[in-house]
C-alpha cells in the first residue's frame, strides 16, 4: 500500500520524511512476528501528523508493541533504555565491562594508573592473555549528540601515555595495547577518520556497522534493567543502586526485588521477562 509521505522531527530539530524502512528494522530487531510488526506499524501510520516528533514516534511504537509482547517490547526499547542508565555514567561504564567479561576479559572500573608523565583516571581497564584494553566510556543520557573529533585527539594521548607508562615497568606483562572509546549514541565522520587513523576501537551505538554496541548487546543477551517494563524507575534505580546492572542477574538477586516490596506475582513476572530477554538472542547479520 502506498502512503502519503509525512514530515516528522528528529531530536536534533531536523525534519525529515517519515520512514517506515526504518520502523519496521527496529520492529525486526526486537524480535516481533511480522504479524505484529504489520499492526504496530499500520496503527503508528494512523496516529502520524504533520512536524511529529520522533519521540513520541518511538513511545507510540513502544506502548503498541508491549501489549504484544513485554521482552519485544523490552528489546525494542534498548536504546533509550541504556540513556536511562544515568545520569553519572557509572552503571554505563559497568555495563561496558560486563561487555569485555562476556568476551572473557578481566575488567576492573574507574581506575587511577600511572602513564609516563601524569596519572590518568580509566573509565574501564581489561586485560586477557597478555593484552590491555584501555576504554574510555563517553554516555549520553539524551538524544542527537554526537562524540566529536576532539575526543579521539584527547583519548589517543592519554593512552600512549598509559601504555608508556606499562612499558617502562620492570614487571610489566602486558605484549600488546588496545585503546577504546565507547559511547551510547554517534560518532562524527571526523571522530570515526581520525579514531581509525591513529589506531582507536571505535564503539558507537550503530558503529561499527557488523560490531556495534547494538550489535554486541543483543548477541550476548546483555540488556540492562532499564529495558524492563515490568519495573518502574525507581525500581530500575534501586536495583542499579545495588549494582545490577543486567538484566540476566537479576534471577540471581531475587532478595533484592522482595526488598522492594514486590508481591510474588511482580517477582515471578520480572525474572520471566528476564529469562526471555536472554533466551531470545538475536540472529547474527550475514
Amino acid at each position: 500500500m502506498v502512503r502519503s509521505t509525512i514530515q516528522i522531527t528528529k531530536a536534533s530539530g531536523e525534519e525529515v520524511p517519515f520512514s517506515e524502512k526504518k520502523l519496521r528494522a527496529s520492529l525486526e530487531r526486537s524480535g516481533a512476528t511480522e504479524s505484529q510488526i504489520e499492526s504496530v506499524v499500520d496503527d503508528v501510520y494512523n496516529q502520524l501528523y504533520e512536524g511529529i516528533e520522533t519521540g513520541k514516534i518511538y513511545r507510540k511504537a513502544y506502548q503498541l508493541l508491549r501489549k504484544k509482547s513485554r521482552s519485544k517490547a523490552a528489546r525494542y526499547k534498548l536504546k533509550k533504555a541504556i540513556m536511562e542508565l544515568g545520569p553519572s555514567g557509572y552503571p554505563f561504564e559497568q555495563f561496558v565491562a560486563a561487555i569485555l567479561q562476556q568476551q572473557g576479559f578481566r575488567t576492573e572500573v574507574g581506575v587511577v594508573v600511572p602513564g609516563r608523565c601524569v596519572q590518568h583516571e580509566v573509565d574501564v581497564m581489561a586485560d586477557k592473555n597478555g593484552k590491555l584494553i584501555m576504554v574510555e566510556c563517553k554516555f549520553h543520557n539524551r538524544p542527537g549528540v554526537k562524540c566529536d573529533v576532539k575526543v579521539p585527539l584527547y583519548i589517543h594521548s592519554r593512552f600512549r601515555d598509559v601504555a608508556m607508562g606499562q612499558n617502562d615497568k620492570k614487571d610489566n606483562r602486558f605484549r600488546d595495547y588496545d585503546g577504546w572509546i565507547v559511547t551510547n549514541t554517534r560518532f562524527t565522520d571526523d571522530a570515526v577518520s581520525y579514531g581509525t587513523c591513529s589506531g582507536l576501537t571505535l564503539l558507537g551505538w550503530d558503529y561499527p556497522a557488523k560490531s556495534s554496541l547494538r550489535h554486541r548487546i543483543g548477541l550476548a543477551g546483555l540488556h540492562p534493567v532499564t529495558c524492563l517494563s515490568t519495573l518502574n524507575r525507581k525500581e530500575k534505580e534501586y536495583l542499579l543502586g545495588h549494582g545490577v546492572v543486567l538484566c540476566r542477574k537479576v534471577p540471581e538477586k531475587e532478595d533484592l526485588l522482595h526488598a522492594l516490596g514486590l508481591s510474588e506475582h511482580r517477582v515471578a513476572k520480572v525474572i520471566m521477562e528476564c529469562e526471555e530477554l536472554v533466551n531470545e538472542l538475536d540472529v547474527p547479520e550475514t
